[in-house]
């Protein structure tokens, strides 16, 4: 029997209920089909979790700031070999259980709308261009290049319009245009569904009235009938709950299953779908719903070689030894350099001068937490910012390193400040502070927040601020290392220098003290706008993305998406165009020459936007459409070229309907996003040019 016709035929041998046991995360044992228990529920963001040792990989949002596809497609490929590893062993021992399986609820791409939102730091950014791209990138690494035997099965979460506030995520009920619908929220989920990903989650809210579980419109309309979708859907955990106990759409755990699975989930992260057996029992089901929920789950089943000797599988060589291997921790050493944005560098950075005495200080130097982000794994060693300096300067000899904590990350001290300055002698102080996983995160996770992992503010909290000053005030060079996952506005003139470095994974100390010697050469961009300041945001209740992110707000940000400075100076030379204009179906080429005119060899990443010149009030400012990572030795130049096709050009009407509107458009080249306010920081100057589309 070929794949297909084994499905029907287990199926065939099942009673009712063990058709239902089967949709929920924990599938129960089927023993007279062969059918082991499984665990559906798994995780790997940026590094297998929650599962013993693995390699932990920087932050998502982190590897969104590498602005390299193909590279996170590594980092992906890495991670499975990790998760297929720790599989087989598990089998071995007959452990079945969660956090051992195929399956992976990841990666989140939901937008990152408003830098409040504390799950932000698990999404690729703000843009829906360059989120699509690196999801794809990672689905591509995670489920391998055969579509019917995958490696792993990854998810595309959280299905739709979910970004916070993380206090109401069971009860909120977006609202949204369907122009910001489909022009923001919704062309990741259609990339990843496009580029072959096998799952895909709901999200815990209601979105235009309807829960997300069991949205028609979401589900059926565009998921399965627009897109064409073919794999299986899950709930988020415990969301069908949810309908009945906080929505209040539903009045029982029956009438709860009953409408997820008839609108197109097929299984159930919680404890709901029990209930399918009286919901069927009272007409609110037929088993021809719950078959073909099932038929979709044992396919992902199949494509993961689970019904198969576990010797056939083309995976079955990877065992422990790949787990946390000597490569993999390289890999995630360079992850968290390219990863790393330079912010600021009044030419303080490389500090190769062999300064006398250092400082460390800061509530994030020696904190592993700093390091993690969340949804992490446990490393067999993880490299604090202190450490990273520490060993950096052991041989160093004539160079005084002195560290002392200074202020607490999440209130105020209770014991006076220490202006350094007073009683030594101290050339630089290093300054970490920011933000770790307790302050920001999900919901449950940070427990030193009190929005349940979301911030009220975006600023630098107060009391690290206070110490920073006093240490200013004390006349010190410094440079400012900023941890977290999402912005932080800040005094730009209390340091000299300043690195943002995310959650930087388990060599993140390391790949810090690389850069602030010069062993690196910073080349990380922001994939988020850094608003000024809490006052610049639009209220975070509301959906639309009127004054949100880089392609719709007119205010002067504290920096701009796609920026991150480097040690040596790079210069946009010209943009080409092959053809002036472009109609429906067609494309043009866009060559962009990049010079390095300065002293050191180094990667930039050349950003290519569109701007439509007589765009409407609510249409974006501009619109990234392509990016590439390259690598100019000093002196030197590259050209680098982007297909540019006509449906980059097109603009999401009110009715969220794709159209191309004929006129004048610029092409631009930029090493950050190009806005109506100047906010060059050491940028080079963009080049454009016009193209018309028929």
């Amino acid at each position: 029997m070929n794949r297909e016709e084994r499905i029907k035929d287990l199926i065939s041998k099942m009673t009712l209920e063990e058709k239902v046991s089967q949709l929920s995360h924990r599938s129960e044992a089927v023993p007279h089909l062969g059918i082991p228990e499984y665990n559906w529920w798994n995780e790997c963001l940026h590094g297998v979790a929650r599962a013993g040792i693995a390699t932990v990989f920087p932050q998502a949002i982190a590897l969104s700031a590498t602005f390299d596809d193909e590279f996170v497609k590594q980092v992906a490929d890495a991670v499975s070999d990790e998760a297929r590893a720790k599989y087989n062993e598990a089998v071995k021992q007959g452990n079945r259980g969660q956090y051992w399986g195929l399956t992976f609820w990841t990666p989140n791409i939901n937008i990152f709308r408003d830098p409040r939102w504390g799950r932000g730091q698990e999404t690729y950014g703000e843009d829906p261009y360059l989120t699509s791209r690196i999801g794809t990138a990672l689905v591509r690494g995670l489920q391998g290049d055969d579509p019917e035997n995958l490696k792993l099965s990854a998810c595309a979460k959280h299905y739709a319009v979910h970004s916070g506030p993380e206090k109401d995520r069971h009860t909120f009920n977006a609202q949204v245009s369907k122009k910001d619908l489909f022009e923001t929220y919704l062309p990741a989920f259609k990339a990843l569904v496009s580029a072959g990903v096998e799952s895909v989650m709901g999200a815990y809210n209601r979105t235009l009235d309807e829960a997300c579980c069991a949205s028609n419109f979401l589900l059926k309309d565009i998921l399965r009938g627009h897109w064409g979708f073919k794999g299986h859907v899950v709930s988020d955990c415990w969301a069908i709950r949810d309908f009945h106990e906080y929505h209040k759409i539903t009045k029982s755990p029956e009438e709860s299953a009953a409408l997820a699975l008839n609108a197109g989930c097929d299984l159930n992260c919680g404890c709901t779908y029990p209930a399918l057996t009286t919901a069927f029992k009272k007409g609110l089901v037929t088993e021809e719903t719950i078959n073909t929920a099932l038929e979709r789950l044992l396919r992902t089943k199949f494509k993961l070689g689970m019904f198969d000797p576990p010797k056939k599988s083309r995976w079955a060589k990877l065992d422990r030894k790949v787990i946390n291997c000597e490569k993999h921790r390289k890999l995630a050493l360079k992850a968290a350099e390219k990863s790393i944005v330079l912010l600021k560098n009044d030419n303080l950075l490389p500090l190769n001068s062999n300064p006398k005495k250092i400082v460390v200080t800061g509530p994030s130097a020696a904190n592993a937490h700093a390091l993690f982000g969340n949804y992490y794994g446990t490393s067999s060693r993880f490299v604090t910012i202190l450490e990273g300096i520490a060993e950096k300067v052991r041989n160093m000899f004539g160079i005084n390193m002195d560290y002392r904590q200074g202020c607490l990350m999440y209130s105020e001290n209770s014991k006076s400040l220490v202006h350094y300055g007073e009683a030594n002698v101290t050339d630089v102080v290093i300054a970490v502070m920011g933000l770790d996983g307790a302050i920001e995160g999900e919901e449950g996770d940070a427990i030193a927040s009190d929005l349940n992992g979301d911030r009220s503010t975006i600023e630098l909290p107060p009391w690290q601020l206070k110490y920073l000053q006093a240490i200013r005030n004390a006349g010190k060079k410094i440079i400012l290392v900023l941890t977290g996952g999402s912005p932080i506005a800040f005094p730009e003139d209390l340091a000299d220098a300043v690195i943002f470095a995310w959650y930087p994974g388990e060599q993140g100390g390391k790949a810090v003290a690389d850069i602030i010697f010069g062993d690196t050469v910073p080349s990380g961009k922001l994939p988020i706008t850094f608003p000024a300041s809490t006052e610049q945001l639009p209220p975070y209740e509301d959906y639309s993305m009127k004054g949100r992110t880089y392609r719709y707000m007119t205010e002067k940000p504290l920096y701009p998406f796609g920026f991150g400075l480097s040690y040596t100076n790079f210069r946009f030379d010209s943009i080409d165009l092959s053809a002036p204009s472009i109609s429906a179906g067609g494309c043009v080429k866009a060559k962009v020459t990049v010079s390095n005119t300065g002293k050191r060899d180094a990667e930039n990443v050349v950003q290519l936007y569109i701007s439509r010149d007589k765009r409407g009030e609510n249409e974006p400012v501009t619109s990234l459409k392509g990016f590439q990572r390259v690598f100019i030795p000093a002196g030197k130049s590259k050209t680098v070229e982007f297909t540019l096709f006509s449906a980059f050009f097109e603009t999401i009407n009110d009715q969220g309907e794709s159209t191309l509107i004929s006129g004048s458009y610029t092409v631009i080249s930029a090493d950050a996003a190009p806005l109506p306010v100047s906010v060059e920081k050491g940028a080079p100057a963009p080049v454009s040019k016009k193209i018309l589309i028929n």
